[in-house]
């Protein structure tokens, strides 16, 4: 394969990057304990998942608000502002758990899902950083920082479960604020461009008339059905894989190649979208996904789940990444506030519906009805990958000269 270019800026894409990394991890960590935590605090069990909901309530709430401070003030004050309050979730995380208040560790939760609503800016503060041609790249490797997360995350999970003996999991809330602080100190070093009067000042197109672009219509369904489709299968697979008898060892080994599959062609994705355009990268990616639907409907041995969750996490970083790429090439700098923030809400607002619907269909309707759940949002992104027009920018060479203004308007 030939060398991986380096985009210009590099430096700053790799500490976005590391903060992609800190961030993902403090999400892994956050995810493995708050439905333990809830089912010990709450004072009923129906309200075990509250905190989880909440978290997801917060991103979405936050994410509208962090994009417009960020047009107004700057990336780096945004992530800023975004890292003091995960400091600050941490630190409410551990007090609650600690003096087993539930309410006050669901408001815990709400604030980290507040850190993680400013924290999603991370891969579009990476194409801002660069020139156009180098979007996809600079998205790619930003998104491959999950694969240090992969490796943090369980690590650092089951450590923090000593620091404190009489509160196993208040530990990881302390270790969130932890890497948060880590991320605050990295991110003064990124060199991320301060926005220009005209983006501070002008609003652009209104966003009725950007969302009749069927392209970028495509491309948010796209990043939804990525992320809504693989969250409803990768929620449901620890307990289907039990409920087989291999055992919560097999669901970790599967579960961990999964991640790893999520993140790791991040490294690559990049110089295919390069190389080929991003509507054969979106298309292998739903495929992928696809076949994983294939996969888990074949069978429920150990071989079955691990294949299908690797094509999963392979679909979903295709589609994903490619999606992304997509999205930032089909406004200007002054709209991308808004188009950035409703993206992320839509996609986002999935996960949290997925989050709620996956054990519901899963104890009532079975492991068949999770996957073919997710059958029909691919097989309509795919339909639209292969016949929604493509815009003339979309179609503008990558190896086009660098050094075009990168937000210009969409043709």
């Amino acid at each position: 394969m030939p060398a991986i270019a380096l985009p210009p800026n590099a430096a700053t894409v790799l500490v976005l990057a590391l903060c992609q990394a800190l961030t993902m991890t403090c999400s892994a960590l956050v995810i493995s304990i708050t439905a333990l935590v809830g089912q010990a605090l709450a004072p009923m069990p129906g309200l075990s998942t509250l905190p989880l909901a909440l978290q997801f309530l917060g991103l979405m709430a936050t994410s509208p608000v962090a994009s417009q401070f960020m047009k107004r003030h700057g990336r780096r004050a945004g992530f800023t502002v975004g890292s003091l309050v995960g400091i600050a979730a941490g630190g409410v995380g551990v007090a609650a758990i600690l003096a087993g208040s539930y309410p006050l560790y669901c408001v815990a939760a709400a604030m980290t899902g507040a850190f993680l609503g400013h924290a999603m800016y991370y891969r579009f503060a990476a194409a801002d950083a660069v020139p156009e041609t180098y979007r996809s790249r600079a998205i790619s490797l930003v998104m491959g920082g999950g694969v240090l997360a992969a490796v943090l995350g369980p690590q650092l999970a089951n450590w923090s479960r000593h620091l404190f003996d009489t509160a196993a999991f208040a530990g990881g809330y302390l270790t969130i604020a932890g890497l948060c602080a880590l991320s605050l100190l990295l991110v003064q070093f990124a060199r991320l461009p301060s926005p220009p009067p005209s983006e501070r000042d002008l609003s652009g197109r209104p966003l009725g008339r950007i969302a009749r672009q069927p392209a970028l219509l495509m491309a948010v369904f796209c990043g939804m059905a990525a992320y809504g489709s693989m969250n409803l299968v990768m929620s449901v697979t620890p307990p289907a894989m039990m409920g087989h008898d291999h055992g919560f060892a097999g669901a970790a080994f599967v579960i961990q190649w999964h991640v790893l599959a999520m993140f790791a062609p991040s490294f690559f994705t990049g110089h295919l979208i390069h190389r080929l355009g991003v509507r054969p990268i979106l298309a292998a990616g739903a495929v992928m996904m696809l076949a994983c639907v294939g996969v888990n409907l074949s069978g429920t041995g150990m071989v079955q789940f691990a294949v299908a969750l690797v094509l999963l996490g392979l679909g979903w970083n295709f589609l994903f990444v490619g999606a992304t790429t997509l999205v930032t090439e089909l406004h200007d700098g002054s709209e991308k506030a808004k188009v950035q923030a409703a993206n992320d809400v839509l996609v986002f607002g999935t996960v949290a519906v997925t989050a709620l619907a996956s054990g519901y269909i899963f104890d009532t309707l079975g492991w068949t009805a999770v996957n073919v759940a997710v059958v029909p949002p691919l097989v309509i992104a795919l339909t639209a990958i292969l016949l929604v027009p493509k815009p003339a920018r979309e179609d503008a060479p990558e190896s086009a000269s660098a050094g075009g203004e990168a937000d210009q308007p969409a043709q």
